[in-house]
């Protein structure tokens, strides 16, 4: 089996030295135009290919950027990856993408591993269990810069991309009152978590605004897969509250919720209205469709990977981090149509 050829076979078949022929694939100013014409003709014809890898790790830097989701099959965290993905190849940069299925453990794993593997830099979007943030906070003392987006941890001196939580939150439960609808129910995700928190606050914002009576058993929280939207849903209805409206805190539970709600054959939107939250794909197909709130994944994702591209280039370590909102926007289907 013949070897790669290497820069030692070039300068060997063009009689120079092998440090000339190193200068002029690293472009150094002390090679001639010409020379460097010549060298790089031979090392196509030879099959040449640089040890990329060995290079960068002799500079300290590897041209990769570390992604952390909690599950790639959620059509908001595929698009924010196509975001991140888009941004970083335009600016030279590889990815690397992994899931934590929703497991703070298998979290701080890969964590662990993105950065034995000398990543650039780190974004995350952390786990439903991420309550600890022990791993994360280390990475102060690397000189990596880390990102949050979407899901973000409150810790000072980390930069967040973040979606409009607040204000999807107050512009369902809005959009359900102008239905009519004054005894709301919402499905919310677990409250430790910023996202889930906002998305309640905008909730309970949107009662206050308009006069409506906030009440603790009108709220149950999960995981927010579909089978727990159904479940929580069996426990609402269980509970003979007036009920007239749901708002989701994403849309799986809004399927799971709706699904059971029509197997008790209650009539949606004109007994229950259903809103959800993030537009996944099979939210506009199912029957009814859902209302949903819009969130941009691709933009959330292409801003978070500018910002730490930036951090990246420049080097910049910042004292204090900031927080980037992107604006959410309603998408009113069947399920609230009244």
């Amino acid at each position: 089996m013949n070897n790669k050829p290497t820069i030692h076979d070039i300068a060997k078949a063009l009689g120079i030295d092998s440090s000339t022929v190193s200068r002029a694939l690293n472009d150094s100013p002390r090679v001639t135009r010409a020379t460097k014409d010549k060298i790089l003709a031979k090392a196509e014809e030879l099959g040449y290919q640089r040890n990329m890898l060995a290079s960068n790790l002799r500079k300290n830097i590897t041209n990769t950027i570390g992604v952390v989701v909690p599950r790639i099959s959620r059509h908001f965290f595929s698009s924010a990856i196509q975001g991140i993905e888009e941004t970083a190849y335009l600016a030279g940069y590889n990815v690397i993408i992994c899931q934590s299925l929703e497991q703070l453990e298998r979290e701080k794993k890969i964590v662990g591993g993105l950065l034995a593997n000398r990543v650039d830099g780190l974004l995350i979007s952390v786990s439903m269990e991420t309550m600890n943030y022990d791993h994360l906070e280390a990475l102060k003392n690397s000189n990596i810069p880390l990102i949050f987006f979407d899901r973000h941890c409150d810790i000072p001196g980390f930069s967040n991309v973040l979606i409009d939580d607040f204000k999807g939150g107050y512009d369902a439960t809005q959009h359900l009152i102008s239905k009519g609808c004054k005894h709301i129910a919402h499905l919310s995700g677990p409250q430790e978590l910023e996202i889930y928190k906002n998305r309640f606050e905008g909730y309970k914002a949107a009662l206050k605004k308009n006069n409506l009576t906030f009440k603790e058993e009108y709220v149950i929280s999960s995981r927010l897969m579909e089978q727990d939207g159904y479940i929580s849903m069996q426990k609402l209805l269980a509970k003979k509250l007036p009920i007239d409206a749901v708002f989701c805190a994403n849309d799986l539970s809004a399927i799971g919720a709706m699904k059971h709600t029509k197997e008790l054959q209650i009539k949606i939107p004109d007994a229950i209205a259903f809103v959800g939250f993030s537009n996944e794909p099979v939210s506009s197909v199912i029957e009814p469709s859902l209302t949903t709130i819009d969130q941009s994944g691709f933009e959330i994702g292409k801003v978070a990977s500018e910002l730490i591209l930036k951090q990246i280039l420049t080097k910049e370590t910042p004292q204090k981090g900031q927080t980037i909102l992107i604006d959410t926007h309603l998408i009113e289907r069947n399920s609230s149509k009244k």
